[in-house]
């Protein structure tokens, strides 16, 4: 339920153990590019909209909820209908849209890897690495993470400015002149050139230590890589991009920290950011792991919906701290990593053999634990990424409808999680097909998680 992907620091932390493949325009802390000239700025957001109030649902009378038919089935159409024809088939643009994107996204990162290797730029960049470093393989490794980085920022910028500027104002969820989307963007190249440096070179004194279970020792390094920055994430990142303040003391926060007490989450306060900054929708999160979590919702969601609906949504995120989602997930995190490895292990070796001379590299573990094979690393391991998106994606959909059944038990609102569902159609397809769901959604469509708490009134007997 967050503007940011609800698992941000796994997919960064993926991201600095294969490289820098880049995230698009998913969040700020992603590998973007550096910001365009004055000129250049004003020229682009002069040919972009301002963000417009382009979504909105049908009202209703006071008392419909009460009136909807006990069947599950039949209200949740019910709440459905009441998204006009034309907001749905903007919703189903962009959404199908972030498809296609994906792919390109994928494809540009492996033409990235493969100019790279090409003409041997790889490894005239390690050689010029270890002049500068005076041949300190730690450091040399890192310097060379960090130049792959701002490369990969570099080129994916036309794309990135489409895909997290010029998209997003199209459809009215943007708030950000083009000077301020930019300037977030070239902050978010500086922290992931120095995560992905450090990050690389941590990785690749593993797999020369390791040899040939480089792919066993290189899954527990991610793992931990993924642990340390959802740590680190919401105390040294996130506030980089927006401002975090106690929420004002008043029914909602001592709603919210009643549901936490009562289920044993450790929050003394809530947070509220300002997310209307840069966008127009609304979420929230429980995040962070051991003593750096926190309850944090934006100040779209205390603005745009009522308090059964922040009860709602609030539930739904105690519920991922109550039933451990996170550390649940850095251990599936885990085996997609090792079977990820072992790919790239078997990939990397045939590729070394073949093309390996061609590109400054050699082949079997010398060639593994050169730093200059980043690019094929990146290559092979995002190939094994993108094949397994629909097991990545029912990972976490799965975690998010056990986090929506603990909110509906907690906050004891279904009709609350069903309107805030429909303000999520702003950004989310509301009605895919199975399969449609399984493949590209890490959320499940509102029509599933509509139905799921008309369900649970049906079978509470709720009004």
């Amino acid at each position: 339920m967050k503007i940011k992907n609800e698992w941000l620091g796994i997919r960064l932390a993926l991201l600095l153990v294969w490289g820098t493949m880049s995230l698009g325009a998913q969040a700020q802390t992603s590998t973007q590019a550096e910001p365009l000239g004055p000129q250049a700025s004003s020229a682009v957001a002069a040919s972009v909209p301002s963000a417009k109030p382009q979504f909105h649902i049908k009202p209703v009378a006071p008392g419909w909820q009460e009136s909807l038919p006990r069947s599950a089935e039949a209200a949740t159409q019910a709440y459905l209908d009441r998204l006009p024809t034309e907001v749905v088939a903007r919703a189903n643009a962009y959404f199908e849209g972030g498809y296609w994107l994906q792919l390109w996204n994928f494809l540009l990162g492996l033409l990235i890897a493969g100019l790279m290797l090409q003409g041997r730029r790889s490894a005239r960049v390690r050689d010029w690495a270890a002049r500068v470093t005076r041949k300190k393989a730690f450091a040399r490794d890192a310097l060379f993470g960090a130049a792959y980085a701002l490369a990969a920022g570099v080129l994916t910028l036309p794309l990135s400015i489409y895909q997290g500027f010029v998209r997003e104002h199209a459809y009215g969820m943007a708030t950000q002149n083009f000077a301020a989307w930019a300037g977030e963007q070239l902050i978010g190249l500086a922290v992931s050139m120095v995560l992905t440096g450090l990050a690389v070179a941590l990785l690749y004194a593993v797999i020369r230590r390791s040899g040939d279970r480089w792919w066993l020792w290189g899954a527990a390094t991610g793992t931990g890589l993924m642990a340390l920055l959802i740590m680190a994430g919401p105390v040294f990142i996130e506030p980089l991009f927006n401002t975090y303040r106690p929420v004002e003391d008043g029914s909602v926060k001592r709603s919210v920290l009643s549901m936490a007490k009562a289920n044993g989450v450790p929050a003394d306060n809530v947070y509220q950011f300002d997310a209307s900054r840069q966008t127009t929708r609304v979420s929230a999160n429980v995040s962070g792991l051991f003593g750096t979590a926190a309850v944090r919702l934006n100040d779209n969601l205390l603005r745009r919906c009522t308090e059964p609906e922040i009860r709602a949504v609030m539930g739904h995120e105690l519920g991922h701290y109550v039933l451990n989602h996170v550390g649940k997930m850095l251990v599936e995190m885990a085996l997609l990593l090792l079977a990820g490895f072992l790919f790239a292990q078997w990939a990397m070796n045939r590729f070394l053999q073949r093309r390996g001379a061609g590109w400054g590299l050699q082949s079997g573990s010398a060639g593994m634990g050169d730093v200059a094979s980043l690019p094929l690393l990146v290559a092979v391991f995002s190939v094994f990424m993108f094949l397994a998106t629909p097991i990545f994606n029912t990972i976490v959909r799965v975690q998010e409808q056990e986090a929506d059944y603990h909110g509906l038990n907690l906050a004891r609102e279904p009709h609350g999680m069903a309107e805030a569902m429909l303000k999520l159609v702003e950004y989310r397809k509301p009605d895919p097909t199975p399969l449609e769901e399984f493949v590209f959604f890490d959320h499940p469509s509102a029509r599933t998680r509509i139905h799921a708490s008309m369900r649970w009134r049906e079978a509470m007997g709720t009004p």
